[in-house]
C-alpha cells in the first residue's frame, strides 16, 4: 500500500520531509514501532537493532547513557541503522535556549550529524527550535523536533496551559514534525490530536502490550488504543528489548500498531 493512501490526511498535511520519509518507511515495513533502545554499550545497541530492525520504523537514543561511546563505534550503529531503513531519534529532550541548543547539538556526541529527530522542552522558549535547526543547518543536514507535549510519567508538570503553548510554538515552525503525547492515556492522546489537527505527528512513549504502572512512576496503554486515539508512532522500550524473543515482541508490536493504523484510516 502506498503512503499516501494508508495516511491519508496526515500524508497531504504534512509538509516536514523527515514526516513524510516517516510515514513511507512505516508503510513499507508495515510497522509504526519506535524502538526505545536504552542499552548501556554500542554492541548491544547494534545486536538488538540487527534482531529487530526488520520490525521498527524508527530507532530511539539516548547517546549519554552508552558507557563505551565513541565516534567510531557509534558509525557502527548509523550503518546499522540504514541497513533497516530506520529514522535514527535520539530523545535528547533540549530544554535551554537557542544559542546553547545550537552548540549542544555539536559537541562530543555531534548529535547533528546522525540524528534524524530529536525531543525538546518548549520551557526555556521557543528559540529552542531554532537553535536546533541551526545545528543541523551547520552540517548542511535537515531534521525534525519533536516537542514534548504530554508525558506518561505520573506527577509531571506538563498541565493543558503549557501543552497549549507548545502546540502553538509547534504550529508556528518547519522544523517541528509534531509532538511527544501520553500513550498511557488514550484519552489526553485524543484531547491532543483535536487540539494539533492533521498536519503534524503525535508520538507516544507510554505503551505496552502488557497495560499498568511501570516501574519508577511510569505509566502504560495498550499500543492499538494510542494509535486509534491519533498517534502515529509507538514508543515500545522494555516490551520489546526485556522480551524473552524480542524478534517475536517486536513482529506483535509491527502488527498491532499497523492493523490499528488501517483501522483508523479505514483501510
Amino acid at each position: 500500500m502506498e503512503a499516501e493512501d494508508l495516511w491519508g490526511a496526515r500524508w497531504t498535511s504534512s509538509a516536514n520531509p523527515l514526516a513524510h520519509r516517516y510515514m513511507e518507511t512505516a508503510a513499507r515495513k508495515q510497522t509504526l514501532v519506535c524502538l526505545a533502545a536504552d542499552m548501556r554499550s554500542v554492541g548491544e545497541l547494534i545486536d538488538l537493532v540487527e534482531e529487530v530492525g526488520p520490525y521498527i520504523a524508527a530507532l530511539k537514543t539516548h547517546v549519554d547513557m552508552v558507557d563505551d561511546f565513541s565516534s567510531e563505534s557509534w558509525q557502527g550503529l548509523i550503518d546499522s541503522a540504514k541497513k533497516h531503513d530506520l529514522l535514527l531519534f535520539e530523545d535528547r529532550k533540549f530544554a535551554d535556549i537557542g544559542k546553547v541548543s545550537q552548540n549542544q547539538m555539536a559537541g562530543v556526541h555531534d548529535i547533528r550529524s546522525w540524528a534524524d529527530i530529536v525531543t525538546a522542552h518548549r520551557i526555556s522558549g521557543p528559540d529552542i527550535v531554532e537553535g536546533i535547526a541551526a545545528g543541523w543547518a551547520d552540517v548542511a543536514r535537515i531534521g525534525g523536533v519533536l516537542l514534548l507535549a504530554q508525558m506518561s510519567s505520573s506527577g509531571n508538570l506538563l498541565n493543558a496551559d503549557y501543552t497549549d503553548e507548545v502546540i502553538v510554538t509547534g504550529r508556528g515552525s518547519p522544523n517541528v514534525i509534531g509532538f511527544i503525547g501520553n500513550g498511557s492515556s488514550a484519552e489526553e492522546v485524543a484531547a491532543l490530536r483535536a487540539k494539533v489537527g492533521d498536519s503534524q505527528m503525535i508520538w507516544t512513549p507510554g505503551v505496552n502490550l502488557a497495560v499498568g504502572d511501570g516501574e519508577m512512576g511510569q505509566r502504560y496503554g495498550h499500543p492499538k488504543g494510542a494509535v486509534l486515539a491519533g498517534s502515529d508512532a509507538i514508543i515500545v522500550g522494555s516490551g520489546i528489548h526485556g522480551a524473552d524473543s524480542r524478534q517475536e515482541a517486536a513482529a506483535e508490536y509491527a502488527r498491532e500498531s499497523f492493523e490499528a493504523l488501517c483501522e483508523r484510516e479505514g483501510q
